[in-house]
């Protein structure tokens, strides 16, 4: 019986450099051990099957652009898909979908810098899918960025021919790339015919169920020959009119040349193997949007930066430099399989969010550069990824909430035009901050293409509060939270207060017509619209953003408070009535436990078992039972964590002051019956699921904790979701694994002032170290260990750093080791 590509992938071997140094092991599904170490990750054979998702989890970036981890001499197909995405690089278009016309803006899949085919002169072009393999491998090295890939062809009569590449999207210079192509053959002696190419004839058909959208997002596609061995080629999307261009050169011991045709440019080089003897092609390739800053054309930079580069070896000492800065700064020691993981997490983080996306107008898309899924829109996934930031790249945390306020006049908009007051920012974003959710989701299941409501997941305003407090916590930044923060806050909590309805009968607030992070509910059974009333998660956060805002604007200086409340037309009487429905919006509980969402009680009882027995896989059970004609809008059943949420944002100490301000006594045993009752109602459809379950229970129910934490762990690399991650990675999830080990299991808050710490002690993670960057202090390194926590501050300008156990409180001076016990 075949492995299933989870099972192989699980299977897989992680090697450290060219030794094999096992840090730890398990079983996987078939029983068979997996031998776990550090710095690479590597994929034995080739495997068409896995393919997409080994390219995804073989991309590399550098935070302005990614390109996936295709085979170069493989075009896109149903196997492969070669995809380089630059950040923020968007297109709107128009299809007709099910009898609509459907309008969606995509990340723009640009063209293809990769192409590089060899052949024996009069033969067909070599590639896994038409020639004979007799070995392959695939090896992301992270320590340096670099990704590796060797293959050896059977040529016929004994003759091999042996292909070993590396693969560098620079960290450094953030516009250049470079593939180095090393031919190596055995008994076999005579030319190779070897082509690299620009290509500019691609679309975006990365994902199968998009397939009805028009995806042909580039027009005007040029290519063309300059000075110095470089070709080029450029284009510009078809309606946001984003010029691109790229330049390559093709460096190698043999005449090159070079032409154009039909979408592409060419560099074309004639090789002389001889037997044993290895030949090196490189090529080295720079790209540039109108977008950029600092240059007046973007055929122009890319011709001239890639005419500067003197080699392979002149690129890849910076970057290997600019590396390991980013390691430095993101140190994380943690043991065994987790650890090798987390650092690929973090690898993946980097390329998507980098200190350069800081000189960026970008957000976080929900699947990093990574892949064409959810169309690289930003969601609401910041919530879980700048936290990692905020304590290691501040500036990039800051240059992603600037994102969200040069939208603010957008987000006011679409609440002016939903009779609302303040902010309304959207579920999906993109370049300019309206709304992008699509109007219509297709059903892969039933083929069927059903509503979308998903847009009104209004607490997307909210995780945006949430950010830039915890931001301007941990960074210190008091000027951005005076500013621009507290404007983003004012609006926010604005639409809140007037989103209230107000219940004489009960007293009490009313949040109407929503959508909770549950996404699987979007209206009553048999209403004929949709929405929800009273989400608890909803409401809840709406209560702390507004009272928290309420403390800011205390706080402010009071020139600063007179040009905000000239600005706003902000008056004490608004004010008053925030205070009001912070402490009395609408919070539904049924059979003692909190309602996640008014009538949720009420809703029918799935056959759990039943379903799990006939379909196996229900974490998609939205659509298993619109396949069937049914809904799950009829039934106690989520597909995510939802009031567990709160239990991921909030302390239980700041959870249980934030139900007494609404008037509820949150206790010990009220949150508990509410953990297990949804724990058993919840198909984990999401990958975010099994982080927030994990975070909840490590505090809760520690004995099933890591159960939950190995799912998002193995989230994308086990490909838990069933083929989404060679759409690409899920960003959220990865980061939120690394702030796990960050703030989650130590208890981490960063808090008036202080860093907080309660630990959790799980028995398979009670070791482990990271390093913060807090309030000015570089390189702050704390480490955990039997019962003990170390903190070490380096010498640096900035005071004394608080320190506050549940028992105790350290002032620690820069230069100052303490060495604190622990008490469980």
């Amino acid at each position: 019986m075949g492995r299933t590509a989870a099972g192989r992938h699980r299977d897989r071997l992680l090697r450290h450099g060219a030794d094999t140094v096992a840090l730890g092991s398990r079983c996987g599904a078939d029983g068979r051990s997996i031998d776990v170490t550090g710095w690479t990750w590597e994929y034995e054979g080739y495997e068409p099957a896995e393919a997409r998702l080994r390219e995804s989890l073989c991309t590399l970036g550098n935070g302005y652009f990614a390109t996936r981890g295709a085979l170069p001499e493989c075009t896109a197909d149903e196997v492969h898909y070669p995809g380089t995405y630059v950040a923020g690089c968007y297109n709107r278009l128009t299809s007709k979908v099910a009898g609509r016309r459907v309008e969606n803006e995509d990340m723009v899949n640009l063209p293809n810098w990769l192409p590089l085919r060899f052949r024996i002169p009069g033969g067909a072009w070599l590639a896994p899918d038409t020639a004979d393999v007799l070995e392959h491998r695939e090896i992301l090295h992270l320590a340096p960025g670099l990704f590796e890939r060797m293959t050896r062809y059977d040529l016929g009569e004994g003759r091999t021919l042996t292909v070993r590449q590396e693969r560098l999207v620079h960290m450094a210079d953030p516009h250049m790339a470079a593939l180095r192509t090393e031919f190596t053959a055995q008994r076999y002696a005579g030319p190779l015919e070897v082509e690299a190419a620009l290509d500019g004839n691609v679309t975006n058909a990365g994902v199968a169920r998009y397939r009805d959208l028009d995806g042909r997002h580039l027009t005007h596609v040029h290519g063309g020959i300059a000075d110095a061995g470089t070709v080029w080629l450029r284009c510009r999307t078809r309606t946001s009119d984003i010029r691109i261009a790229l330049a390559a050169r093709l460096l190698a011991d043999s005449p090159v040349s070079m032409r154009k045709d039909n979408g592409r440019a060419v560099h074309h080089t004639r090789l002389n193997l001889t037997p044993g003897h290895t030949v090196t092609v490189d090529k080295l390739v720079a790209l540039h949007t109108s977008r950029d800053p600092a240059i007046s054309d973007p055929l122009h930079a890319a011709v001239d930066r890639v005419g500067r580069v003197d080699g392979w070896a002149a690129l890849v000492a910076p970057h290997r430099t600019a590396w390991g800065q980013l390691w430095r700064r993101g140190e994380l020691d943690v043991p065994g399989e987790a650890g090798t993981i987390l650092r690929l997490h973090l690898f993946h983080v980097l390329q998507t969010l980098s200190p350069h996306t800081a000189d960026l107008d970008v957000g976080v898309p929900a699947r990093g550069l990574h892949g064409e899924a959810y169309r690289g829109h930003v969601f609401w996934d910041e919530l879980f990824v700048l936290p990692y930031l905020n304590l290691h790249f501040p500036e990039v945390s800051r240059s992603l909430l600037h994102y969200r306020y040069r939208r603010l006049e957008r987000a006011r908009t679409a609440a002016r035009d939903a009779g609302r007051r303040g902010a309304m920012y959207p579920w999906q974003s993109g370049s300019d901050g309206r709304e992008e959710t699509q109007q219509l989701h297709l059903n892969p299941r039933s083929g069927r293409w059903v509503p979308d409501h998903t847009r009104l997941q209004h607490h997307v305003g909210s995780a945006i509060a949430y950010n830039v407090w915890q931001y301007c916590e941990a960074s210190g930044d008091t000027e951005f939270l005076h500013t621009k923060g507290a404007e983003m806050l004012l609006q926010i909590s604005r639409f809140w207060a007037d989103a209230a309805e107000y219940d004489p009968h009960l007293g009490r607030h009313h949040i109407r017509g929503v959508v909770g992070p549950d996404e699987y509910h979007d209206a009553y059974p048999g209403a004929d619209r949709p929405g929800l009333d009273d989400n608890a998660y909803t409401n809840v956060t709406a209560a702390w953003v507004l009272s928290h805002t309420l403390d800011v604007l205390r706080s402010l200086p009071e020139p600063r408070r007179l040009e905000l409340d000239e600005r706003t037309g902000l008056d004490a009487g608004e004010l008053d009535h925030w205070e009001e429905v912070s402490r009395t919006l609408h919070i539904p509980f049924h059979e003692g436990v909190i309602s996640q969402f008014e009538g949720y009680g009420e809703l029918e009882e799935l056959d759990w078992h039943g379903y799990r027995k006939q379909y196996g896989d229900i974490r998609r059970l939205d659509r298993i039972l619109e396949a069937e004609g049914d809904t799950v809008n009829r039934y106690q059943a989520s597909k995510q964590a939802d009031v567990l949420m709160l239990g991921y944002l909030f302390s239980p100490a700041e959870l249980q002051a934030l139900f007494g301000r609404l008037g509820h006594n949150l206790d010990e045993h009220l949150w508990r019956r509410t953990v297990d009752y949804y724990l058993h109602r919840t198909s984990h459809g999401s990958t975010l699921s099994g982080l927030v379950h994990g975070w909840v229970l490590a505090r809760d129910r520690r004995a099933e904790a890591w159960a939950f934490c190995q799912e998002a762990l193995q989230g994308d690399i086990a490909d838990i979701q069933g083929g989404t991650t060679g759409e690409g990675i899920h960003l959220g999830a990865m980061a939120g694994t690394l702030d796990l080990v960050q703030r989650g299991l130590p208890g981490l808050e960063t808090r008036n002032g202080a860093l907080r710490l309660n630990p959790v002690p799980l028995p398979e993670l009670s070791s482990y170290g990271f390093t913060l960057r807090y309030h000015g202090h570089w390189g702050v390194r704390l480490r955990l260990e039997s019962g003990r926590l170390e903190i070490d501050v380096p010498v640096s300008g900035p005071g004394p750093i608080d320190v506050r156990l549940p028992d105790r409180t350290a002032r620690l001076q820069p230069g100052e080791t303490g060495h604190l016990p622990l008490t469980d």
